[in-house]
């Protein structure tokens, strides 16, 4: 008889130890630090380095000419090197040191204090540093898209290096160091302004300053390998989860609204620019696809954690076009060299979207966020977007004056014919 009821037994056993253990709390090594939050940090930041190498860097390597390929893999590899040494130098304090409105103090220097205890919400500190340094080190990755194929390598390591630590960490303190347009009220989640207004901006001065590629725009300079540029697109896709969702710090609703939005705005973004194109001309193209969807990701960056799905679709489809229309239009008629689109698709997705944060962050468009009215609102992220553009621009032509006059920005034209990879390096990216 109570053989015939040991199935029963062994169930009723089994799910009273799944109470027990579900009970109990997340297992934490600190008071204040959440396991489920670290992990998901841990995660998001491997996601937002992937980005970076390999997604930008087959995003960008196959959009440019054979010739210059390796020099494209070589500048986003040692950006991601280079950016680790500054940022744990200087870069990490002058974001997110105490200081004032405008930078942080140099308190945090070479990570002093920042332990294994040490903790910045639910997260350990060490662990929410890393997670911004790979924000660090994709913003200025982002604008070698501008000056492909014609800056010297020296003069790039220069640039980014000293870009990252006075220009893009005083406008990360700005919005999410205590500075003065956080206290403002701006509204940017995942980088915006921060990153994306930040770096195409750097890149439309830097396009400017070094001037057109040789034979541009009357030679053809078609990408060498768009299945390369396909597979860092994709890579892009998936690792915005990281860029957009972790930037909730936690492993929450915001976070999962966050990848819902990104996922939907990026569909939206995808569709708008291909439907565009066939339209214009007769054909939906893969160049284009891939481009709309990169488009989408930049635009509900600085919106992610503030929108719901309706502003998503609505920031996706609007980005697509208006990318769509800078990119081509736009960039024909003003006649600049933006090699890969840097400011057609970041600089002005990054505008795009932070000014529609404003309007459908608004709780009665679906968003969550508490705004003083979507005008006002409006109002605060022109003014951070104006502020961004503005500093980013004088900043960054001051710096590549320096710099040109230092070392040189630009190679030579024969170098330039030869391409970057024998010129700079040394080496082919095939063999053939």
């Amino acid at each position: 008889m109570i053989s015939s009821h040991l199935p029963f037994f062994k169930e009723a056993r089994t799910g009273f130890l799944a109470l027990f253990f579900l009970s109990l709390p997340s297992v934490s090594h600190a008071e204040g630090l959440d396991s489920g939050d670290t992990a998901w940090i841990i995660t998001a930041t491997a996601l937002v380095l992937f980005m970076t190498i390999p997604g930008l860097a087959l995003f960008y390597g196959g959009l440019v000419r054979t010739k210059n390929v390796l020099s494209v893999l070589m500048q986003c590899f040692a950006i991601t090197a280079l950016m680790t040494i500054l940022w744990v130098v200087a870069g990490y304090t002058i974001s997110f040191g105490e200081g004032n409105a405008f930078m942080g103090n140099f308190s945090k220097a070479f990570l002093a204090g920042v332990g294994p205890d040490s903790l910045s919400g639910t997260i350990p500190e060490i662990l929410f540093s890393m997670f911004q340094l790979t924000f660090a080190i994709i913003t200025p990755a982002l604008i070698i898209g501008a000056f492909a194929e014609r800056m010297k390598f020296s003069a790039m390591l220069l640039f980014t290096g000293s870009w990252m630590l006075l220009i893009y960490s005083p406008v990360c303190h700005w919005v999410w160091g205590g500075g003065w347009l956080m206290n403002m009220g701006a509204l940017d989640f995942a980088g915006g302004t921060v990153v994306h207004i930040n770096a195409g901006i750097a890149g439309l001065v830097a396009a400017l300053v070094l001037g057109k590629r040789k034979g541009y725009p009357n030679t053809m300079m078609m990408p060498h390998s768009l299945t390369l540029s396909v597979v860092g697109a994709s890579m892009l896709w998936v690792g915005w989860f990281g860029f957009n969702a972790g930037s909730a710090l936690a492993a929450n609703g915001t976070a999962g609204m966050a990848l819902a939005v990104t996922q939907i705005s990026t569909g939206a973004a995808t569709l708008a620019w291909m439907f565009a194109e066939w339209i214009r001309h007769g054909k939906p193209s893969v160049l284009g696809a891939i481009t709309g969807a990169v488009a989408g990701l930049v635009a509900i960056t600085p919106a992610s954690g503030f929108v719901g799905p309706m502003g998503a679709i609505a920031i996706g489809a609007i980005s697509g076009i208006v990318c769509f229309i800078s990119a081509t239009t736009v960039k024909r008629a003003l006649g600049y060299d933006d090699s890969l689109d840097a400011f057609g698709v970041h600089g002005v997705g990054g505008l795009v979207g932070a000014l529609l944060t404003g309007i459908f962050a608004a709780p009665a468009l679906g968003g969550y966020a508490e705004i003083p009215g979507i005008g006002g609102q409006l109002w605060i992220q022109f003014i951070g977007s104006a502020a961004t553009i503005a500093y980013s621009a004088v900043g960054s032509f001051i710096l590549l004056k320096i710099i040109d006059k230092a070392v040189g920005l630009r190679v030579s034209e024969e170098d330039e014919v030869t391409g970057l990879d024998i010129t700079q390096h040394d080496e082919k990216g095939y063999n053939y």
